[in-house]
């Protein structure tokens, strides 16, 4: 499982290969870059920490290490895109597109929040892009730090915790999981852009209604 020569995509993309390459601190910091920083949208959280669980039920990561680890890097990163947003309030809204960043990004956020309120800080972190871009949303906006506090913990305890041991159990029951490795993770990456595409198919319904009317 730990091959560097097998190659399934960019290491940057590749949940084997950013493991192999940068170990256990390494996942740390990926997980803390796409809860909270800009420019982590595009890495791969649920299918990394799915991946940490299996090399944890190998042995080949420390289950209670990363477990730890990636919960207090999950909380973190929010609390980070928390005060990012505070501090830089209405400009994001305003800021010109990048290579890195998208000002639909910040709408599908907002558009999350409209919906959910304060439990989208829980439900946004089993969504791609709405997972790195919520917390921020939440510092420009008017929710209490205390609620978001709140809110934070449980949803890093879920989604950081819940993920990796879904992967170290699944490890430890089925043989020779690694066959099935990929298609697992192409299956984990499909179901978290699920709630992305109920979004964009509801509010092209509703922007259908408003035309008709």
């Amino acid at each position: 499982m730990l091959d560097t020569a097998d190659t399934l995509s960019p290491v940057f993309l590749d949940p084997q290969q950013l493991l192999v390459a940068f170990g256990t601190i390494g996942l740390f910091v990926i997980v803390f870059a796409e809860s909270g920083l800009l420019i982590g949208f595009f890495l791969p959280g649920d299918s990394l920490l799915f991946t940490a669980g299996l090399f944890a039920a190998q042995g080949t990561l420390s289950l209670p290490v990363i477990l730890a680890g990636c919960f207090v890097a999950a909380v973190a990163g929010d609390q980070v895109g928390y005060a990012f947003g505070k501090k830089v309030g209405p400009a994001l809204f305003r800021r010109p597109d990048s290579r890195f960043f998208k000002q639909e990004y910040v709408d599908k956020a907002q558009q999350f929040f409209e919906r959910h309120g304060a439990k989208t800080i829980i439900l946004a972190r089993f969504v791609p892009i709405v997972r790195t871009f919520a917390p921020i949303v939440a510092g420009v906006g008017t929710m209490r730090y205390r609620t978001f506090v709140t809110f934070n913990l449980i949803g890093g305890l879920l989604w950081a915790v819940g993920v990796i041991l879904l992967g170290y159990l699944l490890g430890a029951l089925i043989p020779d999981i690694d066959a099935y490795l990929l298609p697992i993770i192409v299956l984990i990456v499909a179901l978290s852009f699920i709630p992305i595409v109920l979004e964009w198919w509801k509010s092209r319904k509703r922007k259908a209604l408003s035309a008709d009317r």
